[in-house]
């Protein structure tokens, strides 16, 4: 489907924009130090094969290729052309056959691969319009007894490494979300209670959900950077003074070396296909 009618039209535009590919590198320093934590609860073996939902540059995927290596495969899915075509270029970089790369929509599209053993994702769930269907969709596509692990963040208030309640008095208005349209962002699944019935009502059983908290040192350009200002919304008129907010909220926590030593809270939620 294409044209605004379609699902998820909005975020399909943003996660074409060839500029996430120019910084979703740096902000995966970020993502990826969760990874470790999403295999333990997945808990991928040889011959398997696995799906990742919202796959962005592929960091995931490549991980769970080689959990499930030899006879397995990992299909990694997302809406955003380039930065599927990042993740195809970053697997024939390194001969990572055991991994493919498909642009789809986990809320309405059929996966390449399918059907198949498990599902995962590493912060690439909070973004449909309707959440329900979207699990719905992928549970149709595991194998019965298959197993779900995502990763999520917690609320806002808990990563206080977020920039974006600082940057939010510099942005327009959001336009109005399609009729029905559940929240969109990234902190819109840190209501555990809430994102539990939203699996349960889309079909998936023996839902739990593991809290994390970590503190890790990560670059600035993992958190914000100031170039991709312009990529959130903010006007030109208006950088300097969103910069210095940003800044002051980053201050507590930068290093003497520029690094940032900061605290993030996630969720990971696992269930089961009946």
């Amino acid at each position: 489907m294409s044209g605004d009618t379609a699902p998820n039209a909005a975020e399909r535009r943003r996660w074409n924009d060839p500029d996430w590919v120019a910084t979703w590198l740096q902000r995966e320093e970020l993502t990826a130090l969760v990874t470790d934590v999403v295999l333990v609860h997945l808990a991928p073996r040889p011959g398997e094969a696995v799906l990742d939902i919202g796959c962005g540059g592929g960091g995931l995927t490549f991980a769970v290729a080689d959990a499930v290596t030899p006879g397995g495969r990992a299909v990694g899915a997302d809406l955003s052309a380039p930065l599927v075509d990042l993740a195809r270029e970053r697997a024939r970089r390194d001969g990572r056959t055991a991994a493919s790369f498909t642009v789809a929509d986990a809320q309405v599209d059929r996966f390449d691969g399918a059907p198949f053993d498990a599902a995962t994702s590493q912060f690439g769930v909070m973004f449909f319009e309707d959440p329900v269907a979207a699990f719905a969709n992928v549970a149709d596509q595991v194998v019965a007894g298959g197993r779900l692990a995502f990763v999520c963040w917690q609320g806002v208030e808990a990563n206080p490494w977020c920039v974006m309640p600082a940057l939010s008095r510099y942005l327009p208005p959001p336009p109005p979300p399609p009729p029905g349209a559940a929240p969109i962002g990234p902190f819109t699944m840190g209501d555990a209670a809430r994102v539990t019935g939203l699996l349960e009502a889309a079909g998936w059983a023996s839902v739990e959900r593991h809290p994390y908290e970590r503190t890790s040192v990560v670059k600035r350009d993992a958190l914000f950077r100031d170039d991709a200002q312009g990529l959130a919304g903010v006007a030109e008129a208006e950088r300097a003074a969103a910069a210095a907010a940003m800044e002051a909220q980053l201050a507590p926590f930068e290093s003497e070396d520029g690094t940032y030593e900061v605290p993030f809270a996630f969720h990971v939620f696992t269930a089961r296909r009946p």
